[in-house]
């Protein structure tokens, strides 16, 4: 008999976070497009077609695939009291073996940054990877510069470890990262991740 495996949802008091789905385009282009000069400085340059309906079916394939090949974790941040879209926060490049690691990406839009919901989501997705998918660590990145995201990784229980040279593509430039890691059992001071 052919049983179908649940899709991850993680509740928190104030969100459902959950894998992306076709009905959420309007939402999203919304939402991006809105907060694109919000966005742009800290995220790669968009493609021409970034919020276009094909790539967005695109990334619901994709974050579908990612999920049931457990290489990535893509879930939209939905506030439970209207089922509004705020943002979206990956665990991808998951490794196991020795590793039981993954990297965290997240996004807010404008509208509803500064307003604690990210943090809420990475303490869930951290609790969730450390004690469901048994990772040992969750590694995240960003900007120097970028005081908002240093803040809620270091308020989400990250810890600062070092900076990586030319790390990633923003905005069309090869840009150096702060490193954070957030470690399961971690005895470097509490984590207070949940």
């Amino acid at each position: 008999m052919l049983t179908r495996r649940r899709k991850p949802r993680i509740e928190t008091e104030r969100l459902t976070l959950r894998l992306p789905v076709h009905g959420d385009y309007r939402a999203w282009s919304a939402l991006r497009e809105e907060s694109r000069a919000f966005l742009t400085p800290w995220e790669p340059s968009w493609s021409p077609d970034h919020l276009a309906r094909k790539a967005f079916s695109n990334r619901v394939y994709w974050a579908a695939r990612a999920e049931s090949a457990g290489t990535a974790l893509p879930l939209f941040l939905i506030r439970r009291e209207d089922d509004v879209l705020l943002g979206a926060i990956t665990l991808d490049n998951i490794r196991r073996g020795p590793a039981q690691a993954g990297t965290l990406g997240y996004w807010v839009g404008a509208r509803h940054a500064r307003e604690g919901y990210m943090r809420e989501a990475i303490r869930a997705l951290t609790h969730y990877a450390f004690t469901v998918l048994d990772l040992s660590r969750i590694e995240a990145a960003c900007l120097p510069e970028n005081a908002a995201s240093r803040g809620v990784l270091e308020k989400s229980g990250f810890k600062y470890e070092g900076v990586a040279q030319s790390y990633l593509q923003i905005n069309g430039r090869w840009r150096n990262h702060v490193l954070y890691a957030n470690l399961r059992g971690d005895r470097r001071g509490r984590t207070d991740i949940c």
